[in-house]
């Protein structure tokens, strides 16, 4: 009796086995386009290039799907923007001008 259990035991998992085999796992549904995956990649591709604060900062805006806010322009980029707008004036009324363009004040 007890070589008859020993064997049972011995062979049950084994027969049990092709049964757990072929009994798979439900399929997961199919995500929604909108899932937060789906969004989180398409943000990262848009994300381009930026980093630290700035990119933190768009992936949220992007990620809650609200529109990005006006980027405001880096100290070096109005920089550039005004040398183009002084042009050839010289001397202190290009200090003036430079001042005016830099702090965003109409020129005057």
């Amino acid at each position: 009796m007890k070589k008859a259990l020993a064997a049972l035991l011995l062979v049950s998992p084994l027969l049990a086995s092709p049964v757990f085999a072929q009994t798979a796992a439900p399929a997961p549904a199919p995500k929604a386009s909108n899932s937060q995956q789906s969004k989180m990649s398409a943000c990262n591709a848009q994300a381009g290039d930026k980093k630290g604060d700035e990119r933190k900062a768009f992936m949220k805006s992007c990620l809650s799907n609200k529109p990005a806010p006006a980027a405001k322009q880096t100290q070096q980029e109005k920089m550039k923007a005004c040398n183009a707008q002084a042009g050839d004036k010289k001397g202190d009324e290009r200090k003036a001008f430079m001042k005016s363009c830099l702090s965003n004040k109409p020129a005057g």
